[in-house]
């Protein structure tokens, strides 16, 4: 792990030819922004004394209340790879401040702190790795996206079916020479989807590294004439692309959900944090998959996870327990998806596994069938509940759960919940081409 000093910052840019520094943020809405500052204000920058104008950042304050500060964490100093070796471009990761040199409470990376120290309050370090799917489609003559691709690859194809190997193959090293450490990368079930693994670490560093990711996938992609997307489900009739949440709790550098004596291997706070997520995951969906076309993933008969149940054996649940156990014990969370903002998504899940650990929220027995072979009656029978199948149905449910509320905190929970509502209200005032299709001719 890196410790920068201010002064080791300084010594590296300067050695580095450094030219240009990005202070980067992430909006409530998982958008990356930065401000950009030549290495003769890198000082001042290090000194927090770079502002901004929160107004203008989406759900951030009202103008009257504006001014905002950067932050950076040293330890996130990265150099560009693809940029100019003269006149390098690097980049910081900041929290953001109020002027009286408080933390600003709508800061996502806050808001993943804040349910972080409550971990360490109870001795916890919450281990965190994600599996990131997206898709690779053409560009048109302006060099906009299309959702076009000339490849029929599907799952652990290889060049010369996989098209986008050369692309993937690019990523990977980009992201090495960063200082990732890339576990897996392959074709995935659909045409044009791919998917890349990167090695666990502790949440915030997770976090900060997903993020770290899209912008790096997007930008190899770009030098290769493609377009890399991280929607939900960009096209009908094939499989959505996912963000799986592998999840386990330390204490002392012990994993604690392991639990040799157990017949399924598996401690008691793994079943209590198992039992608190699948308590809190209606509430959780709409901060795990927020946007309208997340539920379109979300359907039967694509693998991603429709009903609220966990195993250890099949490898479709909402839940599953993969089957490396002892210090390898983790939990995958399947629902989410991509187009989520990483902190308040791992937040989530940190604060629903900590009430079931502790209040003792046992989940049910695990189901280790395919439920999608059940009936309605049969499902309903063994009180297997459906998770949200729309935004506002989600948005409905987040604001009945008071500890999701709390997750996002008073500034950000009204603010996130009415931008969702105005996000489904725009989406239902449109007329699709289904709905054309459908309806034009015969009334």
């Amino acid at each position: 792990m890196k410790n920068y000093t201010k002064e080791d910052i300084i010594k590296l840019v300067e050695e580095q030819d450094v030219e240009f520094i990005r202070l980067q943020f992430t909006d409530i809405f998982g958008n990356l922004k930065n401000v950009a500052i030549t290495s003769s204000q890198l000082e001042k920058a290090l000194d927090n004394k770079c502002m901004f104008d929160g107004s203008s950042i989406e759900g951030y304050v009202h103008i009257e209340e504006s001014d905002m500060y950067l932050y950076p964490d040293y330890n996130t100093l990265e150099i560009f790879p693809w940029r100019p070796q003269q006149g390098k471009v690097a980049r910081l990761i900041c929290d953001v401040y109020r002027p009286d040199g408080k933390p600003f409470e709508g800061d996502s990376r806050y808001i993943l702190k804040r349910a972080l120290a409550e971990a360490e309050e109870m001795g916890y370090t919450f281990e965190v790795g994600p599996e990131c799917e997206f898709f690779l489609f053409h560009t048109d003559e302006n060099g906009q996206p299309t959702t076009l691709t000339h490849e029929q690859a599907t799952y652990f194809d290889l060049s010369p079916i996989d098209l986008g190997e050369n692309a993937r193959r690019d990523m990977v090293l980009t992201l090495e020479e960063m200082g990732f450490e890339i576990e897996s990368s392959h074709h995935e079930v659909a045409p044009a989807q791919h998917e890349i693994d990167f090695k666990y670490d502790e949440a915030l560093a997770t976090a900060d590294n997903i993020m770290t990711f899209k912008l790096t996938v997007k930008t190899i992609a770009k030098r290769h004439g493609l377009h890399a997307t991280f929607m939900p489900k960009p096209k009908y009739g094939i499989n959505g692309s996912g963000m799986h949440i592998n999840m386990s709790l330390t204490k002392d550098g012990k994993n604690i959900f392991a639990d040799e004596t157990d017949p399924a291997g598996l401690s008691r706070e793994a079943y209590y944090f198992i039992g608190g997520i699948m308590k809190h995951i209606k509430g959780m969906t709409a901060i795990t998959n927020p946007l309208v076309n997340s539920y379109k993933r979300l359907v039967p008969g694509y693998e991603a996870p429709v009903y609220i149940s966990w195993t250890g054996a099949s490898r479709r649940p909402l839940i599953r327990i993969p089957a490396s156990r002892g210090e390898n014990t983790r939990v995958e969370l399947r629902s989410p998806d991509p187009s989520a903002n990483p902190y308040l998504a791992l937040a989530a899940c940190l604060r629903a596994g900590l009430d079931g650990i502790r209040n003792q929220i046992m989940p049910p027995e695990s189901f280790d069938s395919n439920i999608s072979e059940l009936s309605a009656a049969q499902r309903q029978e063994q009180g297997i509940e459906e998770l949200p199948t729309t935004l506002i149905e989600a948005v409905s449910e987040l604001e009945k759960d008071e500890l999701m509320k709390d997750v996002l905190g008073e500034l950000v929970a009204p603010r996130y919940i009415e931008a969702k509502k105005n996000e489904w209200k725009k989406y239902n005032e449109q007329v699709s081409d289904w709905e054309l299709g459908n309806y034009l001719y015969r009334f």
